[in-house]
């Protein structure tokens, strides 16, 4: 495979995600499924790849100012670790028969978003707020799992929730996405690393993947602070809707 074409994904995927706080492993994981990868080769692929887009993601979204320092590693901590166990447990057992249900709850996720945004209500808590001290421990862990065992799924689990559940500014909320992917996207490369003689990688595409991401970052990041907000919340969800809506009808 031509590795300038996979650039050209990791660049196009880098933009939905750093912009969007979501995309690159659902729109690279989709095309390396459907070009005849299995699950596991195709999660993979696109995490080792992802160490280089998401440093420089979270590096770039850093120096935009688009990062909350405050919950920043009580994200990515947890996450790192369900994605470590999710890259191992998916060298063992192919999750993709699991995405039809994964997506119908992106789905819903999305639809809620929209609706958040479109009749915006007031009095919501913020982030620093919130009075449960395990949430994000749970969702970091549940975002990172889903992610390494179904080959994508940081962004769109962890970005709507906390959208739709804070009141923290969109931009900040994909800008702390973005930077804490970066942990989830090392823990599971090592987890595939461990097993990498169960699967055969084609490092021709994982060097496009990145290269292609690393360019597009320093853009994406640049372009998150300078939309609107509430606009920017309905472009995420209307995205969110439209991939796993995608997704379900492949299934």
């Amino acid at each position: 495979m031509n590795w300038i074409i996979f650039a050209l994904v990791g660049s196009t995927a880098q933009l939905i995600d750093g912009s969007l706080g979501m995309g690159f492993g659902l729109t690279s994981s989709t095309l390396l499924v459907t070009l005849g990868a299995s699950a596991a080769v195709a999660s993979a692929a696109v995490h080792f790849a992802e160490i280089g887009t998401t440093l420089a993601s979270g590096v770039s979204h850093w120096h935009a100012e688009n990062i909350d320092k405050r919950i920043l590693l009580r994200l990515a901590i947890p996450g790192g670790i369900g994605a470590f166990l999710g890259a191992t447990f998916l060298s063992f057992i192919d999750l993709s028969s699991s995405k039809i249900f994964i997506s119908t709850l992106l789905l819903f996720l999305g639809f809620l978003l929209l609706y958040r945004n479109v009749f915006k209500s007031q009095g919501q808590v913020n982030m620093v707020e919130i009075t449960n001290p395990n949430f994000l421990t749970y969702l970091g862990f549940t975002g990172g799992f889903v992610d390494a065992s179904g080959g994508g799924g940081w962004g769109p689990i962890v970005t709507p929730t906390l959208i739709t559940t804070t009141a923290t500014e969109p931009r900040k909320v994909i800008g702390t996405v973005s930077a804490a992917e970066f942990v989830v996207a090392l823990s599971a490369s090592l987890g595939f690393l461990l097993q990498i003689w169960r699967i055969e990688i084609d490092w021709a595409i994982v060097g496009g993947l990145a290269i292609g991401g690393v360019i597009a970052a320093p853009i994406a990041a640049k372009l998150v602070g300078k939309l609107p907000a509430r606009q920017l919340g309905i472009v995420v969800a209307l995205a969110i809707i439209v991939l796993n809506a995608v997704q379900i009808m492949r299934a």
